[in-house]
């Protein structure tokens, strides 16, 4: 049989325990990152100052073509509110056209409006305005803060 060998330390013994705290490894220095910060923040407000030069030139530019198009776009509206006029009022004399002393503008042959001019122009109420198109094109204008 084969004595039995315990097994022992290697010569010398075994290695410290390190249980002390071991510091991280410092790459820069206070004055260095002061420095590092510094730096960054310049360079961070010259490229906020660059930008800010674009969006102001931009909004400029994009404030002048709306004023430039308003009238433009208030002179195409009122056309299309005339032509709407023209269209209803072409519809209620289609609409009518078999009905004997129907008079288009009047209501049994009497004006509507006695004490107006005739050459002057009355809005119409938006019953009047959309009498000929669907009841959606009329909800959406009359009740135009849920629409949007």
């Amino acid at each position: 049989m084969a004595p039995h060998i315990q097994d022992m330390p290697p010569e010398g013994g075994y290695q410290k325990i390190i249980f002390e705290r071991i510091p991280a490894k410092s790459y820069f220095g206070g004055y260095a990152m002061i420095a590092g910060y510094l730096g960054i923040t310049a360079g961070a407000c010259y490229l906020f100052y660059l930008n800010k030069r674009k969006v102001t030139r931009e909004e400029i530019e994009a404030r002048s073509a709306k004023i430039a198009i308003h009238p433009l776009l208030l002179a195409e509206r009122d056309r299309e509110f005339l032509k709407q006029l023209r269209r209803n009022r072409d519809e209620e004399e289609k609409l009518m056209a078999n009905v004997d002393g129907w008079e288009v503008g009047t209501y049994k042959g009497e004006p509507i409006y006695k004490t107006i001019p005739k050459d002057k122009f009355i809005d119409p109420m938006y019953n009047e305005y959309y009498a000929h198109s669907s009841y959606w094109d009329w909800a959406k204008r009359a009740h135009l803060k849920f629409w949007t």
